[in-house]
């Protein structure tokens, strides 16, 4: 974990690589719903999830053996929390998000998962005592409910309907799984005692057990040669890309940066989900979600990124405003 002292330097120091680390991360945070929406296609939902973090966290194991002698010990409590983080935002989210990109587009989970994300976790910080309820907050918080629930409304009515808006209300479900997440994450980095890689190793390969457990009793059900080459270049590309690369560059540009400004990048997800699954998809989204999604927008920037007043200068930033940020920042 870095010092103030670093975190300053650092920021001070920054060149235009965080910036474009950050913006290849959104695009790839992006792409990763039309991508695993093509994967769900062909296999069932806790397979494909499986598949995903399996790799994923193999790569992620693999560099942490590399770079071991630059990362110091991992402590027996620090790896129990990292793992139990990893079964709320790696095993219980992405059981909810495969499962909702079995039912629903992927371009409304690219919609609702990174904004309302963070709506949740101010909810659930201010319920706590660990943030503040301001006018403005509480303005903010209200228009993003209110535009989740235009958003499900816009799912309309009927058979196919019915099942895409069930689809919408998995990916809440998720939603809610990586406000818990991302608070949990917070509170282990906070405390120094774990370096973000390692922590992001523990979580994810704690998390991927859990999901390959579930997915063995489906996995006997899979015609295995059946799967075409497509389905299985997504496979290897949302391990390496969305889930280890993306990652490892997030983290690059939130050390350089504040965790303001990385948030205000997440907010370039929504489009970047919704342009690759209309390109790679044809996938289209009606008036009314459009509008719940701008009312979910507005509301989540107010809420999350108006309301933060700038730290004094050469004060650390307050713990609260970035635990926040996390539910936006690794949402994919």
């Amino acid at each position: 974990m870095l010092t103030d002292k670093t975190q300053g330097r650092e920021k001070t120091g920054s060149s235009a690589s965080p910036y474009l680390s950050l913006l290849v991360t959104m695009v790839m945070f992006g792409s990763a719903f039309a991508s695993s929406k093509f994967v769900v296609g062909e296999l069932p939902h806790e397979v494909a999830a499986a598949l995903r973090f399996g790799g994923g966290g193999a790569l992620l194991m693999v560099l942490a053996m590399v770079m071991h002698g630059r990362s110091k010990p991992v402590g027996w409590g620090a790896a129990m929390s990292a793992g139990f983080a990893g079964l709320l935002g790696v095993f219980a989210y992405n059981l909810f998000f495969f499962w909702g990109l079995s039912l629903a587009p992927s371009i409304d989970g690219s919609v609702i998962v990174p904004v309302l994300s963070p709506v949740i976790t101010t909810v659930l910080l201010i319920t706590l005592g660990r943030e503040k309820a301001s006018s403005m907050r509480i303005m903010g918080l209200f228009l993003g409910l209110v535009g989740a629930g235009i958003f499900l409304a816009g799912a309309g009515t009927g058979a196919s309907l019915k099942t895409r808006m069930t689809g919408d209300i998995f990916f809440v479900v998720g939603a809610c799984c990586w406000a818990l997440y991302s608070i949990v994450s917070k509170t282990l980095l906070s405390k120094g005692t774990i370096d973000p890689l390692r922590a992001t190793t523990w979580a994810t390969a704690s998390g991927a057990v859990a999901l390959i457990a579930l997915a063995v009793p489906h996995a006997h059900a899979v015609d295995w040669a059946s799967v075409s080459p497509t389905a299985w270049y997504n496979v290897a590309y949302l391990c390496v890309g969305p889930t280890a690369i993306a990652y490892l560059f997030y983290y690059y540009g939130l050390q350089r940066v504040s965790a303001s400004t990385a948030t205000i990048m997440m907010f370039t997800v929504p489009f970047f989900g919704s342009f690759f699954s209309i390109l790679f998809l044809g996938e289209s989204i009606g008036r009314l979600q459009l509008t719940g999604a701008t009312v979910m927008l507005v509301g989540s920037f107010i809420a999350v990124i108006m309301e933060r007043k700038p730290a004094k200068a050469g004060a650390p930033e307050p713990l609260k405003g970035s635990e926040s940020d996390l539910a936006q920042d690794r949402a994919s």
